[in-house]
């Protein structure tokens, strides 16, 4: 699959005081300009983004944060923004100078090491001021590594820190898979139904749907794109008999009711819950369906951040099915793209997470570790459309 897809870009995190030198660093390591540079202590406000290749690693986001220290109006504000991009980045990168290594950094490396987040300390302004050995000392003690120290952010030195950067990547990569990965082979007939609603983006396909069919194309096989209206004619007419059929999740009850029991089925959804997200616990939780009662909470996580239409998935459609099926006076609430939860996850009952098709396998895991932790019920939505039509074993047989 294509590398570069937004979703499989590694996010790299700079985190340390102000004035550290966390923008300057960036801009030189990117080559280019992309975070404002100021001896202003506080320049950098919000969380900035900036999408780069870099040498080694390929495709990459890199963030610049706020001073962990900031005391301005805003300060809090703005230290809250940059401690929970630490749970979106695959690995931080923790800037001191001035051989201020104290309490502070100590507390940001414990919540690294919580968050399973790797990093690298990075000693800046070599020039200016040089990291004392009780400085570099103390980094030791709690890091088991010596400080990468930085001077000019010259090109060599710009070169090593990819090359660090790249080995703790790889070191701590979780597992990549793609969508068909295991359940295909070459020459197998690939059938994909992807309805076209009002919520369907105006002349292309959604990102699941792409990412299979180039996964499909990879993988040497040959690859139908049918309409859920077209479903049945193309089996009973064009005389074909696919190896695999995947649907979107919102027409499951429709789709299995055409599909021969001995087709395997499944959907995008889940191909990518499989690809990126927490399976297993996806597997073993959704049945919790059944235990729901009134009043309980049930939170929609969604990756994207479309703007919501009546016939929205996570907002109308599957909490209307929920209500349906349970029939309880269930109460959902969805959060969009990476946000912060603001609720206290202890509220919710049970948490529904889409298959992340623009986010991360490391942002999906760090945000429902502390669901996990807490126990708490997680599923995946095209899991639960399965489950409430009554087709979980039918789409998750393929797997096992």
């Amino acid at each position: 699959m294509d590398n570069k897809t937004k979703d499989n870009r590694k996010h790299i995190g700079f985190f340390g005081r102000c004035n550290v030198g966390k923008s300057s660093l960036i801009n030189a390591l990117a080559g280019q300009k992309i975070s404002i540079v100021s001896s202003q202590s506080g320049t950098t406000t919000d969380v900035v983004k900036k999408s780069i290749e870099l040498h080694g690693i390929g495709a990459t986001v890199l963030l610049d944060t706020a001073g962990l220290d900031d005391i301005s109006e805003l300060g809090q504000q703005r230290i809250e923004s940059s401690k929970h991009a630490l749970s979106l980045v695959d690995a931080a990168v923790l800037v001191i100078s001035e051989n201020r290594f104290s309490e502070l950094e100590i507390e940001f490396l414990e919540k690294c090491n919580s968050l399973k987040v790797p990093y690298i300390v990075v000693y800046n302004k070599q020039d200016i001021e040089k990291a004392t050995e009780n400085t570099i000392t103390k980094i030791q003690e709690h890091t088991k590594n010596t400080p990468f120290i930085l001077s000019n952010h010259s090109q060599t030195e710009m070169e090593k820190l990819s090359e660090r950067l790249k080995t703790i990547l790889q070191e701590n990569e979780i597992e990549k898979r793609t969508p068909l990965q295991g359940i295909v082979k070459q020459g197998d007939i690939i059938l994909l139904v992807a309805p076209i609603d009002s919520s369907a983006p105006q002349g292309r396909l959604i990102l699941p749907q792409v990412q299979t069919i180039r996964d499909a194309l990879d993988k040497a096989c040959i690859c139908i794109v049918v309409k859920e209206t077209e479903l049945q004619y193309t089996l009973e007419t064009k005389k074909i008999k696919p190896d695999l059929i995947v649907t979107d999740s919102q027409v499951f009850g429709f789709v299995s009711k055409i599909v021969p029991n001995e087709i395997p089925l499944t959907s995008f959804s889940v191909l990518l819950s499989r690809m990126k997200g927490a399976f297993e616990e996806y597997l073993k939780g959704t049945c919790h369906l059944d235990k729901l009662k009134d009043g309980d909470k049930v939170l929609m996580l969604e990756s994207c951040t479309h703007q919501p239409t009546c016939e929205d998935i996570g907002r109308v459609k599957l909490p209307m099915m929920i209500r349906k099926y349970t029939g309880k006076d269930i109460k959902c609430e969805a959060v969009s793209g990476l946000d912060r939860i603001e609720t206290p996850l202890s509220e919710y009952a049970m948490i529904i997470q889409c298959g992340g098709c623009v986010a991360t396998a490391k942002q999906i895991h760090s945000r429902l570790k502390p669901a996990l932790d807490m126990g708490i019920a997680v599923s995946n939505y095209g899991l639960a459309i399965a489950y409430m039509n009554g087709i979980f074993e039918r789409v998750t047989a393929i797997f096992k």
